[in-house]
């Protein structure tokens, strides 16, 4: 089923598949989240204080980038839940407009997006990505607030 209209200028068409139960807003050449696809990536957003949507998993990343972003969080020892981009193409495509970013992986802290592979890297190498731990309540293995373990 397709309902549209003419609102200056600006064609809005909301397209409703009957199997996938899935909406996209088309508004102006944007794509804009149906709720339900939005509400589903908040929610795992907010599902631990570290989460990356990625290609593969922590234990099986499926692309250099991602595997890249995972080894720096593995490194500082900061946990993090992982969402396999891989597995469900609505979230692979719909992270891109939650985020307005245009590649995977993408990292998130307590519940805000930080980067791609490219900014995580960059803060890694910059030495900015312990303390930004830190600011966040989040620390890594480098703060002086990292609570260190026997063996």
């Amino acid at each position: 089923m397709l309902k549209s209209k003419l609102f200056s200028s600006s064609f809005i068409a909301s397209i409703t598949h009957k199997k996938s139960n899935f909406n996209f807003f088309h508004c102006s050449g944007r794509l804009l989240l149906e709720d339900v696809l939005k509400e589903r990536i908040e929610n795992f957003v907010k599902s631990a204080p570290v989460t990356v949507f990625m290609k593969g998993t922590q234990t099986e990343p499926m692309c250099g980038f991602s595997r890249n972003v995972k080894l720096i969080l593995d490194l500082h020892r900061i946990p993090f839940k992982d969402f396999n981009v891989l597995e469900d193409e609505k979230i692979r495509e719909g992270i891109k407009e939650f985020s307005d970013w245009p590649t995977i992986p993408q990292v998130y802290v307590n519940g805000k997006f930080v980067g791609g592979a490219d900014i995580f890297m960059q803060m890694h190498k910059d030495g900015e990505i312990h303390k930004f731990f830190d600011a966040e309540g989040i620390p890594s293995r480098f703060s002086d607030k990292f609570e260190k373990t026997e063996g």
